[in-house]
């Protein structure tokens, strides 16, 4: 009886303790990964690289899945996919859930669902369609500077 007691009480702490909007946020970046994949339930998962001042960083993918409880979300699915295929760079808003709110991963691989998807640049991929075709020179990945010791003695 103490035992079932016991279970009772933690059961309901757990329970309790879940929280649907444990965060919330938004990242841009572009996709680097959008597919259907699952085992029992399938659902719609992606990978963003993020994308800071223009460039991309050189951090971790944030990885994001839509919500398999939700049934409103195709128009959201048709615009990732798109922009996966195009080179969009776009921007997520998500939430993220806590506690026993996706234990089983029913409702998708990660912990963090879809809100709202804007597309924040087409031409992301494309440097040469920014310019409309008219952009002179060429660009230069990387800069190299060396400095003369001799020549920064010699301005003393």
């Amino acid at each position: 009886m103490k035992h079932l007691l016991f279970l009772s009480i933690v059961a309901a702490c757990l329970l309790s303790s879940c929280k649907e909007r444990y965060s919330e946020g938004e990242k841009v970046g572009n996709l680097i990964e959008f597919t259907k994949k699952g085992v029992i339930w399938d659902s719609w998962e992606g990978r963003l690289n993020l994308t800071q001042t223009g460039m991309n960083t050189s951090g971790e993918p944030f990885s994001f899945s839509f919500d398999n409880d939700r049934d409103d979300q195709q128009e959201l699915v048709n615009l990732l996919y798109q922009a996966q295929a195009e080179g969009w760079k776009v921007k997520i808003k998500y939430h993220e859930v806590w506690g026993m709110k996706n234990v089983f991963i029913n409702r998708g691989e990660t912990d963090y669902f879809v809100d709202d998807v804007t597309v924040i640049d087409k031409e992301f991929a494309n440097v040469a369609k920014r310019f409309n075709g008219t952009a002179a020179g060429h660009v230069v990945d990387t800069v190299y500077v060396v400095i003369d010791k001799n020549e920064l003695r010699n301005r003393k």
